[in-house]
């Protein structure tokens, strides 16, 4: 069962400091929305607030056309997982899926039949007789998962659920969590701070900062046109090239470089480019300036360049494949002007 959830004006004030500043957002049925930010942002809170572990100061939170500010986190058919795994140690794989089943006094074989299938659906039948302490970090945040699972609620919360994984076990249970709501189709929200997991994971992607809402939209949409500064620097891997700009008669100038890409620039004061448009070969775009290599990582599938224009801006360059780029060099970096981002003072982007 898909639900839609509307935040309307959501503040959220601890005393008299105000952490969330008016929030309005609609989360579609059976969409995966991310919310994103750096640490103190608010995600989490905002999260908490629409679990109804966290009251409301102000503003409206609906669910499927109910106000639910007032309404008890049991009856809003919600489950939640969190970082922290929190099996119950004592109890084994089966125990722990069907505990909050039991103390709800759902029949035996309701709760049987629930516990098979999330299960199931987790792959984690071989591990229904062992205790948490037999299990793997992956295979216990399954279980956390499965814990949600068993009481089918309307809406899933997840908590910066892979934090306390490994790189590779993320990036598995990445995929696995991304094909559970495919599977089941629920209306999901996700909090991390990894915009590598938003960006992979999301049908929505909700930027956050300092309690506001930067920019919301797909993935795709905050890569390829973000709003401000901000945005551009927080999605993307590696992140977006800042470089100092001017502008004057129309014309951008950038590391001593005349540039003509196309499009009015009145007010640029910032060029933004990505490391993966950035290309060395002649003729490629436009010449965007002279750089210094000063370091050459090579990964196999790519090579990552560190450089510094003539003026001693940072520039980070990721080529496709195996490059030969020698160290303390100097090369010149073209770009397709498509793919330039300019922003003015104020940030935005123009």
């Amino acid at each position: 069962m898909s639900t839609n959830i509307e935040l309307r004006n959501i503040i959220k004030s601890y005393g008299d400091v105000k952490v969330v500043h008016g929030i309005d957002l609609t989360i579609n049925p059976g969409e995966f929305t991310v919310f994103v930010g750096p640490s103190g942002c608010g995600k989490s809170t905002l999260l908490r607030m629409i679990a109804g572990l966290e009251p409301i100061t102000g503003g409206d939170l609906i669910i499927d056309d109910e106000r639910m500010n007032d309404v008890p986190a049991a009856r809003r058919g919600i489950a939640m997982v969190f970082q922290s795994y929190a099996l119950y140690p004592h109890m084994n794989v089966y125990q722990n899926l069907a505990f909050g089943l039991e103390t709800a006094k759902m029949p035996k074989a309701e709760i049987e039949q629930r516990v098979q299938k999330a299960a199931e659906i987790l792959k984690i039948e071989p591990l229904l007789k062992r205790k948490p302490k037999q299990l793997s970090g992956g295979q216990r945040q399954r279980v956390a998962i499965g814990r949600a699972i068993v009481r089918e609620p309307r809406i899933f919360l997840f908590d910066e659920p892979l934090s306390n994984l490994d790189a590779e076990l993320r990036v598995q249970m990445r995929v696995e969590i991304a094909k559970l709501h495919n599977d089941l189709g629920n209306t999901m929200i996700y909090v991390t701070h990894d915009q590598v997991e938003a960006m992979t994971m999301a049908d929505k992607i909700v930027v956050l900062r300092a309690g506001v809402i930067e920019q919301a939209g797909a993935p795709l949409e905050l890569y390829n046109n973000p709003k401000n500064l901000f945005v551009a620097g927080f999605i993307g891997s590696p992140k977006m090239n800042f470089l100092t700009a001017t502008s004057e008669g129309g014309k951008l100038t950038v590391a001593g470089n005349a540039l003509e890409i196309g499009r009015a620039v009145d007010g640029a004061t910032t060029l933004g480019v990505r490391p993966e448009h950035i290309t060395l070969a002649e003729g490629s775009g436009t010449k965007l300036a002279e750089v210094r290599v000063d370091l050459v990582e090579n990964l196999g599938g790519q090579t990552v360049v560190y450089a510094t224009t003539k003026d001693n801006q940072p520039i980070n360059i990721v080529l496709e494949g195996q490059r030969a780029v020698e160290l303390g060099e100097t090369v010149a970096v073209h770009i397709d002007p498509a793919r330039l981002h300019l922003f003015n003072a104020a940030g935005d982007a123009i």
